[in-house]
């Protein structure tokens, strides 16, 4: 069992640190991904900022993920098995849009009206706390690779086998710390799982966006 956020970016880092990447950017998944990536930003002296999904739900279930929207907007989606659900092409056209809308109106949150960072031919790290099914990072991994970087890693605290043999087809590399099983839910395996919020995910990206250490 892990501590907390910060002891599996610490964690992480130490491993990353051994991979010796030219050009890094850390990119977190938010928010709980945010206090991890920042220990591995400051390991690796490397910028850090967000990608940021929305999962959609199953009409009238919308904690049942049917599929992911991108923060560009674009949907990930197998059609063929939603359609087979009985849901429609209008419903997943709507839903898209709106979580487009909320992914926008979080970006604002948290990052106000900075310029994205320039990802293209960069060694691009995407860092969350723990996985389980993995179905929402799939957008994240795709609205990265749409930016062309040279490479993309995916750095998580713990995360299903399954799971993380599914992700290592989208990706280039994963560092991962355990994949336990039987697997639960991602906070069964930190003894301090709290929340992380909107104020923290703020300051951390501020304190990287004035720090002369990743300009």
């Amino acid at each position: 069992m892990f501590r907390d956020r910060t002891e599996v970016g610490r964690l992480l880092a130490e491993r990353i640190k051994k991979i010796h990447f030219r050009n890094p950017v850390v990119l977190a998944i938010p928010r709980g991904g945010v206090p991890v990536a920042r220990e591995i930003a400051m390991a690796i002296r490397a910028p850090l900022d967000l990608v940021i999904t929305r999962k959609v739900g199953f009409p009238g279930e919308p904690e049942f993920a049917i599929g992911s929207v991108t923060q560009e907007g674009h949907l990930i989606v197998d059609r063929k098995t939603v359609s087979s659900m009985g849901v429609s092409e209008k419903y997943l056209k709507e839903e898209t849009e709106r979580q487009t809308e909320e992914i926008k109106s979080r970006m604002e949150r948290y990052r106000g009206k900075r310029p994205y960072p320039d990802i293209s031919g960069k060694n691009v790290i995407i860092v969350d706390d723990g996985i389980a099914t993995g179905n929402t990072i799939l957008a994240a991994i795709d609205s990265v690779r749409r930016k062309n970087p040279a490479s993309i890693t995916l750095a998580i605290g713990v995360a299903p086998p399954d799971t993380v043999a599914k992700l290592s087809r989208s990706v280039d590399s994963i560092v991962c710390l355990e994949t336990p099983e039987p697997f639960f839910a991602i906070g069964e395996f930190y003894a301090s799982f709290e929340q992380v919020q909107d104020d923290e995910v703020r300051r951390i990206l501020m304190e990287f966006s004035s720090d002369s250490r990743v300009s």
